[in-house]
C-alpha cells in the first residue's frame, strides 16, 4: 500500500488566529531573535601578574578586550586594536636592558617546536635602556613603571609560497578543538630582557582573533520577507534569492520487490555566504514516476541534508620538501529540518520540501592560511526511509558554501521558518578556546 504523504504544514503572515484543520498543524508565531539591535560591550580588563619569591606581583599584563567575562579569553574582533598596558617594578640593581611587547598568530600542528609556522608576527619596544641614555633620560628603571600600548591587527597577511610572491590571505579565526590536532592560535607576550648575569623573564597569555567576514545582502525580495515577517518566495518567485544545484539521480529498490528512481534538486537562500547563529533557507524538490517511492522519499525525516566542515592541514613534523603530510578532518556539523512546502506546487510526480539548518553562534568561520584551512559544503548525503534501499552510499548532491562571522550591510537579520514541534538537530563541537582560561607562561619569580 502506499505510503501517506505527510500533512501539509500551512503558514500564514497576516496576524490573527489561522485557520485550522484535521490535516493542518498548529498555526506558530514567526521568531525573530535575531532582530534586536546589537549592543556594543564595554570593554573587559583582563590582568596576568607575575609574583616574585614572596607571593608579591612584579610585573602585570593588563588587557581590554571585547570578551564575555574576565574569565572568557582575551577576545579582539578585525579593526580592533590590541589594547593594553604593562606595569613593572624595578629594585635597585636590576640590570633590565629591554621590554618589548610581542603579537603572534601560529597554525599548531603537534607539540613541539617543529609542529609550528607563524604566519603573522609583530613586536613593538616599550622601553630601551640604549634608546634611554641616547635621549638623555635616566638609563636605569627604578620603582613602578607602567607603558600602555594600543597595537593594530593587520586585516591580511602576505604569505611566501615557493618561487611565488607573497600570497595574501585574510587572518584566520582563532581555532582550537579537542579532536582535532592542528590549530590556529594567536599570543600576546611581553619580554623583560636583563644583562648576561641574570636571566630574562616573559609573561604571556593566549588571545581569540575573530575576522570581520560579511555575506552579500540576500535578494529584495527575501529582505522583504524578513521585514514584514512573512513567508519567504521560493525559486520560482524569486529566482535571483536561490541557487539551485543540477539534478542528481538516486536509484534503488524499494520493499526490496521493484526499482525506483528520484530525481532530486537541492535550492538554497543565495548568497551562498550565511552568518553564524542564523539560518540557512534550503528548498527540496523529489520528482519521481514512482508514487509510493516519493511518499515515501519526501516524508520531513527522509532527506539527510547536512553542513558538512572540512578541516584541512599540514602535519609539519612528518611533511618533507618533496611531499607534504596533509591531514582532512571531515564531520557534519548540523542537519537541516524539513517539513512540506505550503508554496511548493505538489503534483502527482512531484514533492517540494522546504526547510533550514540553524547554524551555532560559536561555529568556527571558513578561513585559509596556506597550510590550514577551514571550509564547509552543503550535502545531500542519504535518504533515512524505511521501505527504500539505496543503491549506492556516496553522497547524491553538495555545493560549498561560506560561514561569516556577521551581518549583510544594510539588511535585515535571518528570520527562523520552523514550526515549534520541529526541533534542529545540531550535532556541532563547539570551538573548545573560546571557552577556555587564559593560560600565563614564564618565569614566576625575579
Amino acid at each position: 500500500m502506499d505510503a501517506p504523504f505527510p500533512s501539509r504544514y500551512r503558514r500564514f503572515s497576516r496576524p490573527g488566529p489561522a485557520p485550522q484543520s484535521a490535516c493542518d498543524l498548529p498555526a506558530y508565531t514567526r521568531r525573530n531573535t535575531l532582530a534586536q539591535a546589537v549592543v556594543r560591550r564595554e570593554p573587559v580588563e583582563h590582568t596576568f601578574p607575575l609574583f616574585d619569591g614572596r607571593g608579591n606581583p612584579w610585573a602585570t599584563l593588563t588587557l581590554r578586550s571585547s570578551a564575555k567575562s574576565t574569565k572568557s579569553v582575551p577576545t579582539f574582533h578585525e579593526k580592533e586594536h590590541i589594547n593594553g598596558s604593562f606595569e613593572l617594578t624595578a629594585e635597585k640593581g636590576d640590570s633590565i636592558q629591554s621590554v618589548t611587547v610581542t603579537i603572534t598568530g601560529r597554525v599548531v600542528t603537534g607539540s613541539t617546536i617543529d609542529d609550528s609556522y607563524t604566519f603573522f608576527s609583530h613586536s613593538l619596544p616599550l622601553w630601551s635602556k640604549a634608546e634611554s641614555r641616547s635621549s638623555g633620560a635616566a638609563a636605569k628603571l627604578l620603582g613602578t613603571t607602567s607603558w600602555p600600548f594600543s597595537i593594530p591587527m593587520p586585516k591580511t597577511v602576505g604569505l611566501k609560497e615557493g618561487s611565488r610572491a607573497d600570497v595574501q590571505y585574510r587572518l584566520p579565526e582563532t581555532f582550537l578543538e579537542r579532536h582535532i590536532r592542528g590549530s590556529i592560535s594567536y599570543e600576546i607576550s611581553v619580554l623583560v630582557s636583563r644583562g648576561k648575569l641574570r636571566s630574562d623573564c616573559e609573561i604571556k597569555t593566549r588571545f581569540a582573533y575573530i575576522p570581520g567576514i560579511r555575506p552579500d545582502p540576500p535578494s529584495l525580495l527575501r529582505q522583504l520577507a524578513y521585514r514584514e515577517h512573512a513567508e519567504l518566495p521560493g525559486p520560482e518567485v524569486d529566482p535571483l534569492g536561490w541557487f539551485g544545484s543540477t539534478t542528481a539521480v538516486v536509484r534503488g529498490s524499494v520493499f526490496k520487490t521493484r526499482q525506483a528512481a528520484i530525481h532530486c534538486m537541492l535550492s538554497l537562500a543565495n548568497p551562498l555566504s550565511y552568518t553564524r547563529g542564523t539560518v540557512i533557507p534550503v528548498r527540496l524538490m523529489l520528482e519521481s514516476t514512482d508514487g509510493q517511492a516519493l511518499d515515501i522519499m519526501s516524508a520531513p525525516s527522509a532527506p539527510v541534508i547536512t553542513l558538512r566542515r572540512h578541516v584541512r592541514y599540514q602535519n609539519l613534523a612528518t611533511s618533507t620538501k618533496r611531499a607534504a603530510d596533509w591531514v582532512d578532518a571531515v564531520e557534519d556539523v548540523c542537519r537541516a529540518v524539513l517539513w512540506p512546502s505550503a508554496s511548493g506546487v505538489d503534483a502527482a510526480y512531484s514533492r517540494c520540501l522546504e526547510g533550514e539548518i540553524k547554524l551555532p553562534k560559536d561555529l568556527a568561520s571558513t578561513s585559509s592560511i596556506g597550510l590550514f584551512t577551514v571550509s564547509y559544503t552543503i550535502v545531500l548525503s542519504s535518504f533515512e526511509a524505511a521501505g527504500f534501499i539505496p543503491a549506492t552510499s556516496h553522497h547524491i548532491l553538495a555545493e560549498p558554501v561560506t560561514i561569516a562571522t556577521t551581518h549583510a550591510r544594510d539588511s535585515p537579520r535571518p528570520l527562523e521558518y520552523a514550526p515549534p514541534s520541529y526541533a534542529p538537530l545540531p550535532l556541532a563541537r563547539r570551538n573548545d578556546f573560546y571557552a577556555a582560561q587564559a593560560i600565563v607562561a614564564g618565569p614566576h619569580s625575579r
